[in-house]
Parts: C-alpha cells; sequence; structure tokens
C-alpha cells in the first residue's frame, strides 16, 4: 500500500538513540531468550510493571530448558499478578519447545518462531527483529498511531487490519535490515513517549514537520468510537482473584476457600470453570483445586 507521505527515517533513528529508553531487554547483552520473554509480558502490560518481574524470570530460567523443566504451578506462581496469565503457560509450552527443536536457542527466523506453541504475528516479527537485527514489520497500537498520523493524516488508527498495517509498515522500512529493525523500534518509541493517543507532545516530535496530520491541521478523529475497558467486575477480574488464593498456598483447596473470594455464585463458578478449561487450574481426585503440574 503506497503510504501519503515520506517518513523521515534519518531524523527518526537519530532522536531513538538520544531519547530510546534503557530498557534491559533492549541492551547488548540481553539474549534473543531475554527478548521473547519480554515481548510475552509486555502485551497489554505496562513497561514499568514488566522490567522487574522480566529480571526475577531471567535470573531464574536464563534459557528456555530451565523455565520447561519447571512445573505449570510455578511458572503460574512466579507470573504472580502480571495480568493474562494464560501468557504463562504459552511462553512455558514455548520454551519447552525451543528447548527440545531447537537446541535451546531461540529461532531467528519468522516461519519457525510462528511454528512456535503460542507464538503469534506480532511477537514472531518482534523477536526477529529486535533480538536478531532482523526486516520485519513489528506492528503494535503504538507504530499503527505514529503511521496514521505522520504518513496517512489521520487522527487515529482505526480498527485494526493485518494486512493493511503490515504493509504500511512494510513500505517504510529500510533495505539495510539493522536499520530496519531499529526503525520498527523506533516508531514503538515515538508512539509510547510522544505520539501517545491522549495528549500528544507534538512539540517534541522528530518528525513534526513532515507529519502528514500536523500538515491537515491534526484533524479529529471520526471513527468508530473505540470500547472503554473496564476491570472491576469482569469475569477477568473474578479470575484473578480464585488464581490469587492458589497462587498464596502450596496445598490444594477446597471449594469453599474460593467461594469466600466473590459473592456472586455464578460469575464465579462460571470463572472457575473457565480456568480449569483454559489449563490454569487443576481439579484433585478428591475435589480440591490447584495451580496445574503441582498435585494430582
Amino acid at each position: 500500500m503506497p503510504t501519503d507521505t515520506a517518513l523521515d527515517t534519518d531524523t527518526l533513528l537519530t532522536w531513538f538513540a538520544e531519547h530510546g529508553r534503557d530498557l534491559p531487554w533492549r541492551r547488548p547483552d540481553c539474549t534473543p531468550w531475554g527478548v521473547l520473554v519480554s515481548e510475552i509480558m509486555l502485551q497489554q502490560t505496562p513497561v514499568a510493571r514488566v522490567v522487574p518481574l522480566w529480571e526475577e524470570w531471567l535470573d531464574r530460567w536464563p534459557r528456555p530448558s530451565a523455565l520447561a523443566a519447571a512445573s505449570q504451578g510455578e511458572v503460574l506462581r512466579a507470573w504472580g499478578k502480571l495480568g493474562y496469565p494464560r501468557r504463562a503457560l504459552r511462553l512455558h509450552a514455548a520454551a519447552a519447545a525451543i528447548a527440545r527443536d531447537h537446541d535451546d536457542v531461540v529461532p531467528a527466523d519468522v516461519d519457525t518462531l510462528l511454528a512456535l506453541p503460542g507464538i503469534g504475528a506480532y511477537t514472531a516479527r518482534a523477536v526477529a527483529a529486535f533480538a536478531y537485527g532482523r526486516r520485519a514489520p513489528v506492528v503494535d497500537t503504538n507504530v499503527r498511531r505514529v503511521v496514521a498520523r505522520a504518513v496517512h493524516g489521520a487522527g487515529d488508527a482505526g480498527r485494526p487490519s493485518t494486512t493493511r498495517d503490515m504493509a504500511d509498515v512494510e513500505a517504510l522500512l529500510p533495505a539495510e535490515e539493522s536499520r530496519a529493525a531499529r526503525l520498527s523500534a523506533a516508531l514503538m518509541e515515538l508512539g509510547a513517549l510522544v505520539c501517545t493517543a491522549r495528549g500528544p507532545r507534538c512539540a517534541d516530535c522528530p518528525v513534526y514537520d513532515s507529519c502528514a496530520w500536523q500538515r491537515a491541521g491534526r484533524p479529529a478523529y471520526e471513527g468508530p468510537a473505540k470500547p472503554v475497558q473496564r476491570y472491576g467486575g469482569t469475569d477477568r477480574h473474578v479470575r484473578g482473584l480464585l488464581l490469587d488464593v492458589l497462587r498464596g498456598t502450596s496445598d490444594p483447596v477446597p471449594k469453599e476457600r474460593l467461594d469466600v473470594v466473590w459473592s456472586r455464585a455464578g460469575q464465579r463458578d462460571r470463572c472457575l470453570d473457565s480456568l480449569l478449561v483454559d489449563g490454569l487450574v487443576e481439579q484433585t481426585a478428591d475435589g480440591r483445586f490447584a495451580l496445574p503440574g503441582e498435585h494430582r
């Protein structure tokens, strides 16, 4: 898909070199495994919450085989309150496959990464770009917003379209692989720090002069309203409360211990059943409940 205006790649890369955050998974000594762990943890989770847990995980499980040797229960307990705990089980499964099929080394090829359990299109391309310096379009919410504004002159990116979004970013990437990988990171950083959804800091933007949104007079977004996400009282909230009980003990617990965390019995039982279906909780032979892999 052709772009509406050119993006000043050199200026953006210079800005990123000067202003990009010093995150541990961006440092030269970070392994591809560290990058993969960071990408899974960062999905729908702020950087500030991820950094300390990422450091704990890499100290405890510095290689895929180390994580694969842990039980699912250990992994879920270590995941703590990071949220969306199915990510922990997907990472555990990917670690087992990497240890078994790839000599304990995270693959560099996008297609090989996609063949790992629980690794989707975004994560595969992010690992290829950020761990191995490959030319692979990496598209998240921040990148979509930057491209929508700076390239297309729209206030927001609207509904995601994998084909369109990937083509947009692909068209911006330099031919040289290492520069393309750095640009992917720079686009993401610009959206996270400057070209934010609310209150963009346009005066600090390195591509202000060429930004199509600025040239168009910063038109407001007129697409469909985005749903407002809430947490309190949702099934996700209740599932978290149930898991908190199990993470806090090494022994299986009777259902009565779980019943006290939420007063609405129908919702509570539905959430407990969904945790069982997702493999995040197991029921013992005597009817109690525990994290998976710890009690049979």
